[in-house]
């Protein structure tokens, strides 16, 4: 193309060729969690740096999970956007466009106390997640475990999945450890139920509502919930079965089997002379998906509902965790009825991991970013 000037017609000026729109990855400007470039950050988005060592028995732990892709994924030729880099960072390669219509991609890196890639099996995540707590638990303290991710991110196959989930793995150790001279004289309990809406429900005695109720030392007891004994991994797992058939569950355009509830497996030790006593608490808990309204499609007005009660939930666990680890004076353990039955799990003698599971897929790479920010947070 050529252009003539009004002043000089006699000057041409040669217009330089456009050169398609291609992709630019800022390999040399990783943004943190924030967007906020990483060297300007002064490192990673946690307050921990990348090569220190953390210790399994920190009273709040927080890793994340990578699930590999599906066959639904896979059929459709979805590229993979997570990597995990060492033990503790997770790198996602952000798709997006300029106002220009220019594609690039972002980078977001995040560090966790632990990072588990695709190919990490559920014993090698039980190892750093819950092994510890089981050790806490039979020194007499509160210890939870729960996953936190998007609808299908894999969180029920890491927690409560029948033959290799983490409360089974868990369980196996349990009565191996009972049988030890020193804690003969324990013996297990099982109860199971969820938070459904705001109410809570045993799944071990047909969905009945029971109540949380405090205590005059304001420890949180939950009124008629049911408690089975247990002596073996089998018996805990054909009572974790029956509760499970009887969870909440539903389709929607996130997941055609979506989680509607909060689902709580706990297993207390007491004592065989004093059974009103409980010398430890391990939970294992399943939370909700969160999602939001645009990936639930055309839904009725109950799965909307849900979807609120689940995302206001979830807000009010985050806040939570983290006035615990700023040592705030206030802890809203009262914004939601699932952390007013967690709240003897995070204060006194107690420790917590959150497992944050996520997606590796370009198509929910927003969904991957909200999960990592809210675990990081």
């Amino acid at each position: 193309m050529t252009i003539t000037t009004s002043r000089s017609p006699h000057v041409e000026i040669q217009e330089p060729p456009r050169t398609p729109a291609k992709i630019v990855k800022h390999t040399n400007n990783t943004l943190n969690a924030y967007g906020v470039p990483v060297n300007a950050a002064g490192g990673g988005t946690r307050n921990v740096g990348k090569g220190s060592s953390t210790s399994l028995h920190d009273r709040i732990r927080v890793c994340v999970r990578k699930r590999p892709l599906n066959k639904k994924e896979l059929k459709k030729n979805e590229s993979d956007i997570a990597y995990v880099n060492g033990r503790r960072t997770i790198c996602i390669n952000e798709p997006k466009v300029k106002v220009d219509l220019t594609k690039y991609v972002e980078q977001h890196e995040f560090v966790f106390d632990e990072a588990f890639d695709a190919n990490a099996s559920n014993d090698e995540v039980y190892r750093r997640t819950a092994f510890p707590l089981v050790d806490h638990f039979f020194s007499g303290g509160k210890a939870t475990c729960f996953a936190y991710g998007q609808t299908g991110s894999g969180k029920t196959f890491t927690m409560l999945d029948e033959k290799d989930g983490l409360y089974v793995k868990a369980g196996r150790d349990i009565f191996h450890l009972l049988k030890r001279p020193e804690f003969a004289h324990f013996t297990a309990w099982a109860s199971f139920y969820e938070i459904y809406q705001g109410h809570l429900y045993d799944l071990l005695n047909a969905r009945k509502r029971v109540f949380a109720r405090e205590d005059g030392k304001q420890q949180v007891c939950i009124a008629g919930l049911t408690e089975h004994e247990v002596s073996d991994v089998q018996q805990l797992m054909e009572i974790f079965e029956f509760g499970n058939n009887a969870r909440s569950t539903g389709a929607t355009g996130a997941n055609a089997d979506s989680s509607r509830s909060h689902a709580i497996f706990q297993i207390v030790l007491k004592d065989k002379k004093k059974k009103n006593k409980v010398e430890g608490k391990l939970s294992f808990i399943d939370l909700a998906g969160s999602e939001r309204g645009a990936d639930r499609g055309e839904t009725d007005k109950q799965t909307r509902m849900e979807g609120s009660e689940i995302n206001k939930s979830l807000l009010a666990l985050k806040e939570c965790i983290r006035a615990l680890d700023q040592d705030s004076k206030h802890t809203p353990f009262r914004q939601s009825k699932l952390t007013q039955v967690l709240k003897d799990s995070f204060i006194g003698n107690s420790r917590t991991c959150m497992i944050a599971t996520i997606s590796p897929n370009m198509s929910n790479s927003e969904h991957t970013l909200n999960t990592l920010r809210y675990a990081d947070r």
